[in-house]
């Protein structure tokens, strides 16, 4: 039997399918620090505020396809070029390049075409597939109007479709993990179906925390190796049980926790497992190096249309009143703000643009070097809410209408580390992104921040800017009066995760700090693989969530082909 961790967080949750905060799709902040949230947070960010950020990860099956705000979008094409080029022509490295690894975006989708989109390239969809996405979500109207204000701030009006060989620059309304019943759709309810659940060869376990891989030493004819036969895990009672693989071990838990668990088996850098008095199976210093995330800042205004979805917080009594009725449509035709995926429209610009940054404002040497894929690949992208939060919604803001622009670091030089707190499994472990450590991740933001204040100013965006809240110390209308220096420490201030960790047990070579190589095996480690975010070589320009499951589809392959090739 071959044992895999399911879901993000080591199985230690339970199903989500019956749970409405995750269902619905614009209540997923709902489940932030409740029971289903590990609720971690990193250690306190010295170039970002000095303060220690908040990282949602779901305890559930399906991970954080769970919470997260459903937006469907892999990254640019060269992204994946970039993935296979470097891995120095190892084996199987040319499967990575876009041409090919698209085929696995194509088997797992099933796009449902949109009347309101209608150049959309089905052809270019999958169609059959099991993660149904498309364009259910609600719509704002803020939502065209910022787009509308993008065009008319010099970015191109994109395809409504960002996920094609033709690239992600331009601005659109995204496309999300949203069923035509209005539902979010989970990798949880995607793949696990109850015919699946019935298969006689799965067992999936709930409420069970992974505490380390097991290992036996063979000695075969070329000599002793290393080989994974199986995982232990607890239950919430504290019991210990062990299962035994007959094939391999698949980890699939995150860019947090699997090199969680894998530095708790052994598997990590030598000096720091010695630390914590835990046996070194293998010496790879790569498992929980090179975090890689997407920083980003949020810009709040008052809406003057009073077009938000405010009133889903249900703050005062009309509030109350609005969520009620937004509750029974939702009930009845599966529509209406509370399917919106809240991160409605999206764009995505490179900073060296000539259009939205002239070189005699911003000179080329504030952004030190150019960090994205290849030329057609963005390094920014902006988004637009229709309401407004401080510190993923820790911190309320007062019951009136608002709207927020966001522009997030897709291409960041400054990379982090997970490490031990002990050997004890039930710590989590030590998060450090090392936010904003190089002037340049600082100086792209600062450029992406210029760009929103302009945009929201722009019409018919400007339309909807409250006069009345220049004087709010809350909102954001008085940035784009900031000098450089100035604006660079409140970008600093305002940094926070969009929930994409990833890179922290890469797929790469042995010397450039690879933990798997490119048929996602754990260098010098039999019957180990990984299949999550962590093997990102390099973080996508993009959302994490599509190309995860693609890597998962790509794995289950590579399994099949190993198995075939081994019962010959």
């Amino acid at each position: 039997m071959m044992w895999s961790s399911l879901a993000e967080g080591r199985l230690a949750g339970e199903s989500s399918s019956k749970l409405p905060f995750v269902r619905i799709p614009s209540a997923y902040s709902q489940l932030f620090h409740g029971k289903h949230d590990y609720d971690l947070y990193t250690v306190p960010q010295i170039n970002a505020g000095a303060e220690a950020k908040y990282w949602p990860r779901a305890k559930l099956l399906g991970g954080c396809s769970a919470l997260n705000a459903m937006i469907y979008h892999y990254g640019a094409p060269s992204d994946y070029d970039e993935w296979a080029e470097f891995q120095d022509s190892q084996d199987g490295a040319s499967g990575w390049f876009y041409k090919n690894f698209n085929e696995y975006f194509m088997k797992y989708e099933k796009y449902h075409p949109s009347e309101k989109f209608p150049l959309v390239d089905a052809s270019l969809r999958g169609s059959s597939g099991p993660v149904e996405v498309g364009y259910f979500g609600h719509i704002s109207e803020g939502t065209t109007k910022f787009i509308e204000a993008c065009d008319k701030a010099g970015i191109a009006h994109s395809s409504p479709d960002v996920n094609t060989h033709k690239g992600s620059l331009g601005a659109t309304k995204a496309m999300t993990y949203i069923s035509p019943r209005g539902r979010r759709v989970t990798t949880e309810s995607a793949y696990l179906t109850a015919a699946v659940l019935a298969r006689p060869n799965l067992k999936v376990a709930t409420k069970a925390q992974v505490t380390r891989v097991l290992f036996e030493q063979v000695h075969e004819a070329g000599g002793p190796e290393t080989r994974a036969v199986g995982v232990e895990f607890t239950n919430p009672n504290g019991e210990k049980f062990r299962v035994k693989a007959r094939k391999e071990v698949v980890l699939a838990a995150g860019a947090i926790h699997t090199p969680q668990i894998l530095m708790l088996s052994g598997v990590g850098p030598a000096d720091h497992l010695t630390a914590h008095n835990i046996p070194v199976v293998a010496d790879l210093p790569g498992v929980g190096s090179h975090l890689m995330d997407h920083v980003v800042i949020d810009l709040r205004y008052k809406d003057k249309s009073e077009s938000s979805v405010a009133f889903l917080r249900g703050q005062s009594f009309a509030q109350r009143l609005q969520l009620i009725a937004a509750l029974l449509q939702y009930r009845l035709k599966g529509t209406g703000p509370l399917a919106s995926n809240l991160a409605e429209a999206i764009s995505f610009v490179r900073s060296d643009d000539p259009v939205l940054f002239p070189r005699e404002e911003y000179p080329p040497e504030q952004v030190e070097e150019d960090t994205t894929s290849g030329p057609g690949a963005p390094d920014i992208e902006l988004f637009f809410t229709p309401m407004a939060y401080r510190q993923h919604g820790q911190v309320i803001l007062l019951p009136e209408h608002y709207f927020a622009l966001h522009a997030v670091l897709l291409r960041p030089t400054s990379t982090g580390t997970i490490r031990l707190q002990s050997a004890d499994p039930r710590e989590p472990p030590l998060i450090d992104p090392e936010y904003l450590s190089t002037e340049h991740d600082v100086a792209v933001l600062v450029r992406a921040a210029r760009l929103l204040t302009r945009i929201v100013r722009t019409e018919p965006l400007a339309s909807m800017l409250d006069p009345a809240g220049d004087t709010d110390e809350a909102l954001d209308y008085a940035l784009g009066a900031l000098d450089d220096e100035a604006l660079a420490q409140r970008v600093r201030e305002k940094a926070e995760t969009l929930y994409h960790p990833a890179c922290t047990a890469r797929m790469a070579p042995l010397p450039d700090g690879g933990v798997v190589d490119p048929l996602l095996r754990v260098h010098g480690i039999a019957n180990l693989r990984v299949a999550d975010a962590s093997v990102f070589p390099t973080i996508v320009s993009g959302h994490t969530a599509a190309p995860v499951i693609a890597v998962a589809e790509k794995a289950a392959d590579l399994i099949k082909a190993d198995f075939k090739r081994d019962s010959i």
